[in-house]
């Protein structure tokens, strides 16, 4: 994603005999092509996965629903290619399966990605059969420039999955009622942290703090089990929108404060709450921010500011996977070292098998991973 403060990207190609130019927009942030071709409605789909694996991207003029089987054509081209024989599973360490998964996730990305569409100046697609995204492409890029611009369909159509999840919402019992994800939030779709914190005894119903809230759901959580008044932190403005129209929505603004911070707000509360990333790994789009925890910065930094941020007597919840541990991604130990390290202790744990799909997918390339992970909430008080 572009920073807010980077001067816009801007593709160039040739088309009819001159040069033209439009606004780049990629969430993942790709940078633009340098080679473009136009592409057409007689565009075969062999020709356009060969042109997208050579890195020449494929800005359509032709029919946007041909655009849609063309892409699902080149997607099938990359997934039914022939893999190079695999080593021995004894040879094959989880974080070496972790890597090659990443990779593959990312070239195939990459590859989809040289499938571009225009955009007008009021993010209309001026092509035939197009559908109406204007206002998908509002909530994630903002008012409209008034600039023509250029995108991938591939993020079109994330675009518009995410503005109908926004729509539609996910219904959170512990929250009581829908929770409405915004485009870059992560959905709270793995309801097994939330049964965590809604089942855990309440330190105090006084104050909590709910670190790196998100859509704000766990500081809902909270409302609805009767604490009192909860300090939400976000950093994200996306984020931070989303958590405060979610409280809005749910009646649950006179308890609940949003506050922009990155990590903790001032003072002490008897409970602080924090979901960190789970996996301490690079993000490559935005979405995987609420995943991936560079160098486990989140985790660390929550663990090295609770003590002085807690009550006497107060706890700590921490709500994380071990999937990382079953990766090769970090230790039990070094966990434990970080705890140490802090100044706390763990007073408890109660933890989850998860239940999404691919935790059952023996097809996953992961799956020795997801079907031995444990969801865990760690209490932690001050040594």
């Amino acid at each position: 994603m572009q920073s807010k403060n980077s001067a816009p990207q801007h593709l160039t190609w040739d088309e009819d005999g001159e040069a033209r130019s439009a606004r780049w927009r990629s969430e993942s942030g790709n940078p633009p092509a340098k080679r473009v071709v136009i592409g057409h409605d007689q565009m075969t789909a062999d020709h356009a996965y060969r042109l997208a694996c050579e890195g020449t991207a494929i800005l359509w003029r032709g029919d946007f629903q041909n655009a849609r089987q063309l892409l699902q054509a080149m997607a099938r081209r990359i997934d039914n290619k022939p893999r190079k024989a695999k080593k021995p599973a004894t040879e094959t360490s989880p974080i070496d399966a972790f890597n090659l998964h990443r990779l593959a996730q990312s070239q195939r990305a990459r590859t989809l990605a040289m499938l571009m569409l225009p955009l007008d100046e009021h993010y209309a697609i001026p092509l035939r059969r197009a559908p109406n995204v204007q206002q998908a492409c509002e909530e994630a890029y903002g008012p409209p420039s008034k600039e023509a611009s250029v995108v991938s369909l591939r993020e079109v159509l994330g675009l518009v999955g995410a503005h109908e999840w926004r729509k539609k919402g996910v219904e959170i019992g512990a929250a009581g009622g829908r929770i409405h994800p915004y485009y870059g939030v992560f959905s709270p779709v793995r309801g097994e942290y939330i049964d965590l914190v809604a089942n855990q005894p309440l330190p105090s119903k006084e104050l909590a703090f709910d670190i790196g809230t998100g859509t704000g759901v766990l500081a809902a959580v909270l409302a609805r089990r009767g604490v009192e008044r909860i300090v939400a932190t976000e950093v994200d403005d996306r984020a931070l929108a989303c958590a405060r129209d979610n409280i809005g929505q749910l009646g649950l603004a006179r308890q609940v404060k949003i506050v922009e911070a990155d990590m903790f707000p001032e003072g002490r509360a008897p409970l602080i709450v924090c979901n960190p990333p789970w996996l301490p790994a690079r993000p490559s789009a935005t979405i995987e921010h609420a995943i991936y925890d560079p160098d486990s910065r989140m985790l660390r930094a929550f663990l090295d500011g609770l003590a002085a941020h807690l009550t006497p007597g107060g706890e700590g919840w921490l709500i994380l996977s071990d999937f990382a541990e079953h990766l090769g991604l970090r230790t039990r130990a070094q966990f434990q070292e970080w705890v140490d390290q802090a100044g706390l202790k763990i007073d408890g744990r109660i933890d989850i098998k998860p239940h999404h799909p691919r935790a059952s997918d023996k097809s996953d390339p992961l799956h020795a991973a997801r079907s031995a992970e444990v969801t865990s909430l760690w209490r932690l008080v001050v040594a």
